[in-house]
């Protein structure tokens, strides 16, 4: 495993490590005995840094990752996220007494004394551009109750109105090969202000994978099925906002990466992680088996600077235009 600094905290987090949204819910069916085998297995492997949310199946992967972490808790980061328990337009939802409530509620299902990284949960612009939320994070950390904090954010523009508060330790972004636009402006500038930058969706919710055909059918319960077109959330949280038939189209055009690599997934993988800025990605997974296959980055080699081009321009001429909701 390789580690990299989460922007200037000093903590050293795997460059591979995992979200876990998967096994909170919302991708379909679900077994906690094959998350923790899994948990326990990403951890033997020298991951120890995981992703989480209070919404993860209403808590229940924060459960999950206190199971998996117990005796651990020194060598395990975990980050969590708050606000979309509420109303996310609602400025009462980000008062002191609201995240506060939040906060102490993930405590408790993590059963830590303090989270490593507190993120907000990609909440409007409005709140972000008004700042007193960072107010709230800033004396939660005084408190004790939070070590450092940061932003899951859904565009390059809340990406940038959060580097102008000093303490936003790090960024949650979507990026991947479909995903280019914050290589322009919003990841230079998060590297050079010290920021770390988490990458969710690093696979485009499996489109990266190559494994899908069109025909493919999703279960009720995933949202890659009820949120293709943003029915329940932002649409850019699946298949980075292109819709699935035209993604599978982008990605059958996109199978040469995986030549001479581990496979067309891991080749995304290690795309994401040439990026020098990047501290980790985040893929989800549900099973021993896609642990496996993620951590198969480390040994996938690196793209050279024709294949870097190469992605760029079939990024600029054949997707950005059929990405849609807020970027």
């Amino acid at each position: 495993m390789n580690y990299r600094e989460l922007g200037n905290t000093g903590i050293m987090i795997s460059e591979v490590s995992f979200g876990t949204w998967a096994i909170g819910g919302s991708w379909g069916r679900t077994s906690d005995a094959e998350a923790l085998k899994s948990l326990e297995y990403a951890i033997e492997q020298g991951v120890n840094f995981f992703d989480t949310a209070d919404v993860y199946g209403d808590g229940h992967s924060e459960e999950l990752l206190a199971k998996a972490t117990k005796g651990k808790e020194n060598q395990i980061y975990i980050a969590t996220k708050f606000c979309r328990q509420g109303d996310i337009f609602d400025p009462k939802n980000y008062s002191y007494e609201q995240v506060s409530a939040y906060c102490e509620a993930s405590l408790r299902r993590l059963n830590r004394e303090a989270i490593d990284l507190y993120q907000i949960h990609c909440p409007v612009t409005e709140i972000l551009k008004d700042g007193r939320v960072f107010e709230v994070l800033d004396r939660l950390q005084k408190e004790g109750k939070i070590r450092h904090y940061g932003v899951s954010v859904e565009t390059v523009e809340e990406g940038l109105i959060c580097l102008e508060y000093p303490n936003v330790k790090s960024l949650q972004i979507i990026f991947n090969m479909f995903r280019q636009k914050p290589l322009e402006t919003l990841i230079p500038e998060a590297y050079q202000k010290g920021t770390g930058l988490l990458v969710r969706l690093p696979l485009a919710s499996g489109l990266l994978t190559g494994k899908f055909t069109a025909e493919h059918v999703f279960e009720a319960d995933d949202h890659r099925r009820f949120n293709e077109n943003g029915e329940a959330f932002n649409v850019g949280e699946t298949f980075a906002g292109l819709g699935f038939q035209k993604g599978v189209e982008l990605a059958d055009q996109l199978t040469w990466i995986g030549e001479g690599r581990k496979s067309m997934a891991s080749a995304a993988l290690r795309w994401i992680l040439d990026q020098k800025e990047i501290t980790c990605i985040i893929p989800g997974f549900k099973n021993v088996k896609q642990v496996e296959d993620n951590l198969t980055t480390l040994e996938t080699k690196p793209f050279s600077e024709e294949e870097k081009q190469a992605v760029q321009r079939f990024y600029e001429e054949n997707v950005k235009d059929y990405i849609r909701g807020p970027y």
